[in-house]
């Protein structure tokens, strides 16, 4: 082979010592772009947006943030979402810093990234697709793959619309079942239809694997007390510190994906152990999270649903855990968590606040019994939380009495599942049961 060979950069070689090695590749040159529309409402500043954005490229590996920018919009264009002064500045800028992805933090229709990507003559991917990529990458278990797999279709799905107007209707057919007639737009929509399909029967198997054990663990019962929050906000760390698991702890985004569940004994008042609960370490959320994956997720996420008791683990120390907060306020609200369930908000990373502002949280926290400032990287007020914890799940129970019909099997299995039945009496017409039960027990009853 000549010396000079060109393209054998990713070939084995020879080590000194006779073994063959692979030069690693070489990470793709990225940049990211945030773009700042004066008509878009947000809680949150384009510096902080744009720092997101950048953690979220660096959360994907074998990429290489070259230089990330605010970009000011007075309006968003149609055709390239930028302004053509604008673009043609990236696209020297591009082409003199041999950028081959370009991310935008933000949503960009099909046409926009087609013309775009023409423009500049590199990949372009927008908010949704980065996050998507992510998932793809981090998801280990089989419920987790078929979840980020289907969201990614329906994700391809709705980026059909207006994909493919270059292409014209192909002679002749009805379009009845397709053939010569079928536009390609049609095709493709066919095709992603029927794998989503097929995925979704996979999944529900899965998925009734997953209810199956959450019913086994109702009979047990114990209560499941729920770790949820914003990405990165110290969820992993702080359930590993309680549980003394090894789940995966970075300072990453979206470093834990599929849900994990450990038995943990609380203290007791008395001292000892005490009553024992199912800890669940949940995907972290956050701000712009696609639909696709909300509803992809939504059977991993059920387990929120189904807890005892929810605790909102936040970066204090970040400089904008209020945004972060509000916008996990509202994805529990979406999928449904009711407001009889209680919520601990537990401010973690207090080891990064300065003596200043660390003193002012602790005031602060001393005046709201549903804050629990800890650091769970040092153990800082686990103490205290798990308490706190003991206290509410230990909360006042009333006795009642109800009867129910010979039809109403399913819901004495639960009450009997719930182990709040004291004792039970049967009657001509059915059951008279005797229970003591929390008010949180006996709103979910009425539900049921």
């Amino acid at each position: 082979m000549p010396d000079d060979a060109e393209g054998d950069e990713d070939l084995p070689f020879p080590h000194e010592d006779g073994r063959w090695q692979v030069t690693a590749p070489k990470p793709t040159r990225a940049i990211v772009l945030h773009p700042d529309t004066r008509a878009r409402q947000t809680r949150r500043l384009p510096e902080h947006g744009l720092a997101e954005a950048v953690s979220l490229a660096d959360a994907l590996p074998g990429l290489e943030v070259l230089w990330a920018e605010v970009v000011r919009l007075p309006r968003v264009h149609p055709g390239m979402l930028f302004g053509s002064g604008k673009v043609e500045e990236l696209a020297a800028r591009i082409k003199a810093d041999e950028v081959e992805l370009v991310l935008v933090d933000g949503q960009v229709s099909p046409v926009q990234q087609r013309n775009l990507e023409k423009e500049w003559g590199v990949k372009l991917l927008d908010r949704t697709s980065l996050i998507l990529e992510i998932f793809a990458d981090r998801a280990r278990t089989k419920e987790g793959v078929l979840q980020v797999e289907l969201a990614a279709l329906s994700y391809q799905r709705s980026r059909l619309v207006r994909a493919w107007t270059h292409l014209e209707r192909q002679r002749g057919g009805f379009g009845f079942v397709g053939g010569p007639g079928e536009t390609q737009i049609e095709a493709d929509r066919r095709a992603i239809d029927d794998q989503v399909i097929r995925l979704k029967r996979r999944l529900e198997r899965v998925v009734r694997s997953r209810e199956l054990q959450r019913a086994a663990r109702a009979k047990v019962p114990f209560p499941i007390v729920a770790l949820v929050g914003y990405t990165n906000a110290g969820k992993s760390t702080l359930f590993n510190r309680i549980t003394g698991a090894e789940v995966l702890a970075k300072d990453m985004l979206f470093a834990t994906l599929d849900p994990t569940m450990r038995g943990v004994e609380l203290p007791s008042e008395h001292g000892g152990t005490g009553r024992k609960v199912i800890l669940s370490d949940t995907v972290g959320f956050i701000s712009g999270l696609p639909t696709q994956l909300v509803a992809a997720f939504r059977a991993t996420l059920e387990e929120v649903l189904s807890a005892d008791l929810i605790c909102h683990v936040r970066d204090i120390s970040h400089p904008e855990t209020a945004e972060q907060a509000a916008d996990v306020a509202e994805i529990l609200t979406s999928l449904g968590v009711s407001a009889a369930t209680p919520q601990i908000e537990v401010w973690n990373k207090l080891d990064l606040m300065d003596a200043v502002g660390r003193e002012a949280l602790l005031v602060q926290a001393a005046q709201r019994p549903e804050v629990m400032p800890v650091s769970a990287l040092t153990g800082e007020g686990l103490p205290a939380l798990l308490a706190r914890i003991a206290d509410l799940l230990d909360e006042e129970r009333r006795d009642e009495v109800i009867e129910l019909g010979f039809q109403d099997g399913r819901k004495r299995a639960w009450l009997h599942e719930q182990g709040v039945v004291v004792a039970e009496e049967t009657g001509e017409a059915g059951w008279r049961l005797q229970l003591r039960w929390t008010a949180r027990q006996a709103e979910r009853f009425q539900r049921f």
